[in-house]
C-alpha cells in the first residue's frame, strides 16, 4: 500500500478496483484505519464495491495502529483531516467522487460537503457519529483515554496538553448535532445522501434521523440494518443501488441504458 506525502504529512492509503472513484472513510474514531473499512466493519466496503468502483481508503492522520502521520493541528482538527482527504484525491487525479463513511466518517463527510460541495457527487453515512446531550463528553473522554496516551508515547513532539486542546476544539467547541456543520447547512445541502442509522452511545439514532429529515435529498436505509446480520446484505444492496443512481454515467452505464431503451422501444 502506497503513501502520499505532503510537507510534514504522510498518508498511508489503499486503492483497489476500477470505475468511478469511491472514497471509503473507515470507522474507529480517531483510531480510524483501513482495517475498520474491511475486516472490522459490518461489511468489507472495499471488497464489496471494488467490482464497480475505484475504491480509495486511508488511515486517518495519527490514528493508533495506522501509518499516516502529521502535525497535530490543534486549532483546526476537522479541517486538517479534510485537507488530507482532498489532497489524496488530488494526488490521484480525482476531481469528483462518491464517498462512503462509517462512524467518524459521518462528521468527516459533512465537513467535506462544506469544504468541497462541488466535488462530492453523493454520500453514504453508515452508523454516523453525533452528539448526545446526555453524554456530552463521550468523545472527549474516550479519545483522551484511548487515543491520546498512545499518540504521545510514539510522538515525543506531542504532549497530553496538546491532545486535550485538540480534543476540546474537536468535540467541545461546537458540542451539538454532527460537530462539523450546523442544521442550517444540512437544510441547504442539495447533495444526495443515504443514511444508515445506528443507536449506540457514539452513533445516536436521533442525530442520524434528524439529519435525514433536514437534508432535502436524503434517504434512509432500514433500521436496524446490522442486527441480525442477515439484514446486512439488504443494506448493502440499498447502498449499491443508491451509488449507481447517482454516479455520473460512464460507458458501461450508457450502454446499459441504451439496451434498456431499445427493449422498451415499440
Amino acid at each position: 500500500m502506497p503513501f502520499h506525502e505532503r510537507g510534514a504529512v504522510r498518508i498511508h492509503y489503499l486503492e483497489e478496483g476500477s470505475g468511478f472513484p469511491l472514497l471509503i472513510i473507515p470507522g474507529g474514531g480517531l483510531n480510524s484505519t483501513m482495517p475498520f473499512a474491511m475486516d472490522r466493519a459490518p461489511f468489507n466496503a472495499v471488497e464489496t464495491f471494488r467490482d464497480e468502483y475505484r475504491c480509495i481508503t486511508m488511515d486517518l492522520r495519527n490514528a493508533g495502529g495506522g501509518q499516516s502521520s502529521g502535525p497535530l493541528e490543534v486549532d483546526r482538527p476537522w479541517d486538517a483531516f479534510a485537507d488530507d482527504q482532498l489532497a489524496l484525491m488530488d494526488h490521484l487525479g480525482i476531481r469528483e467522487f462518491l464517498v462512503l463513511g462509517f462512524c467518524i466518517g459521518g462528521p468527516l463527510i459533512w465537513n467535506l460537503l462544506r469544504r468541497a460541495p462541488d466535488r462530492i457527487v453523493a454520500a453514504v453515512l453508515a452508523q454516523p457519529s453525533g452528539y448526545r446531550p446526555e453524554l456530552p463528553d463521550l468523545f472527549y473522554d474516550n479519545n483522551r483515554a484511548g487515543w491520546g496516551p498512545a499518540l504521545c508515547a510514539r510522538r515525543p513532539d506531542i504532549t497530553m496538553e496538546m491532545v486535550e486542546a485538540f480534543l476540546t476544539r474537536m468535540y467541545r467547541a461546537n458540542p451539538d448535532f454532527v460537530f462539523t456543520v450546523s442544521r442550517d447547512f444540512v437544510r441547504a445541502c442539495q447533495t444526495p445522501l443515504l443514511i444508515l442509522p445506528d443507536d449506540v452511545p457514539a452513533h445516536p439514532y436521533a442525530v442520524a434521523m434528524e439529519s435525514a429529515l433536514l437534508a432535502p435529498q436524503a434517504q434512509v436505509s432500514l433500521y436496524p440494518w446490522k442486527d441480525p446480520k442477515e439484514r446486512i446484505p439488504l443494506a448493502v444492496r440499498h447502498i449499491r443501488s443508491f451509488l449507481r443512481a447517482h454516479r455520473p454515467a460512464g460507458p458501461t452505464d450508457r450502454a446499459s441504458g441504451a439496451r434498456e431503451a431499445d427493449a422498451l422501444a415499440p
